[in-house]
């Protein structure tokens, strides 16, 4: 073998094996997690974004593509079938103005998912309620066994204080289990599709709410704090029922989500996008969202970054009235008092709620110290003399399967 076709055959060699890294690496799956990037090319990635559309109906057919990758990356691209929800109500409590309630219903037969529904005490003549979904996030203690955490998650006061100032409102509201957090202990926060298990959740929360005779299911909400916000914006971003989104101190351009509930499936690269959490929540335009950010985490750059982008793309529906942003600069990771007000009024206006029935302020805020804080075992659909139904679910593998049955 001469020079020539040593060097030759050199060449092919380092192309094949190059040619075979790529489809190697191409066939596995690109996760964004964390602090993917820093914030100056997170700017940089919605900028090359913004590029690749210019109007409402190639924004459309990015849209598409992106809705279709989240739905591919979690594996719901073909959902399981719709079985019966089987609802379990459980100690109806009635308040000043609203009334509580404890449930569950089966997401996948055997699996249940918990909660507590929020109403107004009294039922007043006339159209259906809206409805609103509550999601938490990752809050002190939300992830250990069942039985040992009395105050995160949907246990927590500040998600309480949420349902009963909605119900007093005149809306039906739905605090529920992220899986693996409190009640929820069939399927571990931790599992390689809790994302997926997460999104399937929440769409059957929706079909349980407008299974109740008094909701209106053309009108219903969702809003959460840190990952609690990540399955707001990705709920109504595949989900065209919810009309009203409000993701709270989570949407970034250049950090994914801190969990694998957030960001352990490949939802953000596919073969053919490239998105981030900013570009995801748009997918909710033109109908109404509020985001708010603050000036101690990921959501510092909203005004100047994520904001504008969102904002181009419901001025490509003429829906710039429908987006709004609250930055409170000072202020960080959190549901606090004055992102709830910001909340209270936000879905007052865009989901017909009477604001006049909340108490209020002599400044004219929401005045929350009507509700009554509920404890753990008040909360809590199951215990020792109600367990969990024969029929539940014991491995988590048999719950993915069942999940990704329609693939």
């Amino acid at each position: 073998m001469n020079n020539h076709s040593i060097i030759t055959a050199a060449a092919l060699f380092i192309m094949v094996r190059f040619a075979c890294a790529a489809e190697s690496t191409s066939a596995e799956p690109i996760l964004r997690r964390g602090k993917a990037f820093t914030e100056e090319i997170g700017k940089q990635k919605l900028d090359e974004y913004a590029a690749a559309w210019g109007d409402r109906a190639s924004w459309e057919k990015r849209a598409a593509i992106i809705r279709e990758g989240i739905l591919r990356g979690t594996g719901l691209k073909a959902l399981p079938p719709k079985t019966p929800l089987n609802p379990i109500v459980r100690g109806s409590r009635e308040h000043d103005g609203y009334a509580v309630a404890n449930v569950a219903f089966e997401s996948l037969p055997g699996f249940f998912v918990t909660g507590n529904l929020y109403r107004p005490a009294t039922k007043v003549p006339g159209p259906r309620l809206p409805a609103v979904l509550l999601t938490h996030g990752h809050c002190t203690g939300t992830t250990t066994a069942f039985g040992t955490n009395k105050t995160g998650g949907r246990f927590g006061a500040d998600t309480q204080r949420i349902g009963a100032v909605l119900a007093r409102m005149g809306a039906v509201a739905f605090a529920y289990d992220m899986t693996g957090v409190n009640e929820a202990q069939q399927y571990p926060h931790t599992g390689k599709m809790a994302m997926a298990v997460q999104l399937w959740n929440s769409m059957r929360a929706i079909d349980f709410l407008t299974s109740q005779a008094d909701v209106d299911p053309a009108n219903i909400g969702i809003t959460g704090a840190s990952g609690g916000g990540t399955q707001s914006f990705l709920l109504a971003a595949v989900d065209e029922r919810v009309k009203v989104s409000v993701p709270v101190v989570m949407v970034s351009s250049f950090f994914f989500g801190g969990c694998i509930c957030e960001s352990g499936m490949p939802i953000h690269v596919g073969d053919r996008y490239d998105t981030c959490n900013a570009e995801i929540a748009a997918l909710h335009a033109p109908r109404p969202m509020l985001l708010i950010s603050d000036g101690k985490d990921w959501t510092k750059n909203m005004p100047q970054v994520e904001f504008p982008y969102i904002q181009r793309v419901y001025r490509a529906y003429n829906a710039a009235q429908s987006i709004e942003n609250l930055h409170l600069p000072l202020e960080g990771h959190d549901y606090g008092p004055s992102k709830r007000q910001a909340t209270y009024a936000f879905l007052a206006k865009h989901l017909g709620l009477r604001s006049d029935a909340a108490p209020r302020t002599e400044d004219g805020k929401v005045n929350e110290d009507f509700v009554a804080i509920e404890t753990f075992d008040t909360l809590c659909v199951f215990n020792d003399s109600n367990p969990r139904p024969d029929n539940a679910l014991k491995d988590p593998a048999f719950i993915e399967a069942k999940l990704t049955a329609g693939k």
